[in-house]
């Protein structure tokens, strides 16, 4: 960080740490009324629990992660897929669309595309 410091700027870095420790150590993801529960592959919505394919709960859990942070194609195929995946690019599109078709109705979060950039997890800040 700069000097002098920003005290707004330092809280928010600050809950990011700790929210990130949090997620690290519980292996919980608590965005709003939706729960991922990175363990059980599933999300919890309003009483309602879904278990999710492996590489679709790993993709929205990335993404929730790191709300609002905007994620390539190639980052995203990367940490889920593996750099020595056969797959395309294209993959990753196919399973934003599932999970946009799964989560259409949840107020949470939204999967936003950023044209010519890639995708993020659009949340209001104060549900992170």
């Amino acid at each position: 960080m700069t000097k002098p410091v920003d005290e707004d700027m330092m809280l928010l870095r600050i809950k990011a740490l700790l929210r990130r420790a949090k997620i690290i150590s519980e292996r919980r993801l608590i965005i709003g009324s939706t729960i991922l529960d990175y363990d059980a592959l599933t999300v919890k919505t309003n009483e309602r629990t879904q278990m999710l394919p492996q590489k679709e709960f790993h993709l929205l859990y990335k993404l929730l992660s790191y709300p609002n942070k905007i994620f390539t194609r190639i980052q995203l195929m990367e940490d889920i897929w593996g750099p020595a995946s056969d797959s395309t690019d294209a993959t990753v599109s196919v399973h934003i669309n599932r999970l946009r078709k799964r989560f259409e109705t949840n107020a949470d979060f939204s999967i936003v595309t950023v044209r010519g950039l890639g995708y993020k997890a659009q949340v209001e800040e104060e549900l992170v």
